[in-house]
């Protein structure tokens, strides 16, 4: 009989060992998702920011962002001049540089896992995103603000493959020029271009096109001033192939002219020139 007991207590202590741990495992799993929740909060301007996650380690993925550059990179490079009152317009592309007094003057807001772009365009980004989400989609910033620093580090990477490849230096610069825009050549140093993708496809090819996030931003970032920058059809004019994942800023009376006539930036203010 005492034998009996003897098991019974054993059984009911090790019950009650399963249920505290059972208990224990529920607690931390709880903590771990509010803790991953609370990440996406932004500590700028205490507003919420839900635009990074994680990148992927695939070939040409979000995790090794460039330009894929179709222009004629060895042509001369100039640096424009900056108006202030047009600052959403600068105008930077494989033939014009940033100009100085612009690089000087940008102010950044800072989102999540190190990701920033400038202040002035950043209340039409969040709402962009917020109205996607919104929507059932779920978009991510995946490259952002990039100093001349990281533009240069980008660069030189892509000059030490080729030259590992058997290029000499002077073509490996030109092969790298045409791969990763040449620093301070890029849109990403201004402060106003981001790259977004899809959650559930984070690759950066034609495919991100057709996911859902891509189709409703494609469709309605304009009314929020930002553009697609390098369609399809405008490689010539842009000197970048297309690229579905890369939005620029512009501000919504250009992004409004811009996507209704079906032109890119080049051509946009060229009207505006004439």
């Amino acid at each position: 009989m005492n034998i009996n007991i003897d098991k019974k207590y054993k059984i009911l202590i090790i019950a009650i060992i399963l249920c505290i741990v059972i208990i224990v495992t529920g607690i931390c799993f709880c903590v771990h998702y509010a803790n991953n929740y609370n990440d996406d909060i932004t500590t700028t301007n205490n507003t919420t920011e839900n635009t990074a996650q994680e990148n992927t380690e695939k070939e040409k993925t979000t995790e090794n962002i460039t330009e894929d550059v179709t222009a004629d990179t060895t042509q001369n490079i100039t640096t424009g001049t900056f108006d202030e009152q047009k600052w959403n317009l600068i105008l930077v592309n494989p033939w014009n540089k940033i100009p100085s007094e612009y690089a000087d003057s940008i102010e950044l807001t800072q989102l999540k896992n190190g990701h920033a772009v400038d202040s002035r365009c950043y209340p039409d980004l969040q709402k962009m995103l917020d109205d996607c989400r919104a929507s059932g989609f779920d978009p991510v910033i995946c490259s952002s603000f990039r100093t001349q620093k990281t533009q240069e580090s980008l660069y030189d990477r892509k000059i030490k493959q080729f030259e590992s490849m058997g290029y000499n230096t002077e073509d490996a610069k030109i092969e790298a020029g045409r791969v990763v825009a040449v620093p301070g050549t890029s849109e990403h140093q201004l402060g106003l271009a981001v790259d977004i993708v899809d959650s559930s496809y984070k690759t950066l090819d034609e495919k991100q096109e057709t996911t859902p996030a891509q189709k409703w931003l494609m469709q309605n970032s304009y009314k929020y001033g930002w553009i697609l920058r390098y369609p399809n059809s405008k490689k010539d004019i842009t000197g970048i192939i297309y690229e579905p994942w890369h939005y620029r800023y512009v501000g919504k009376e250009a992004a409004e002219e811009i996507y209704i006539s079906g032109i890119c930036l080049e051509e946009y203010l060229q009207k505006l020139n004439n």
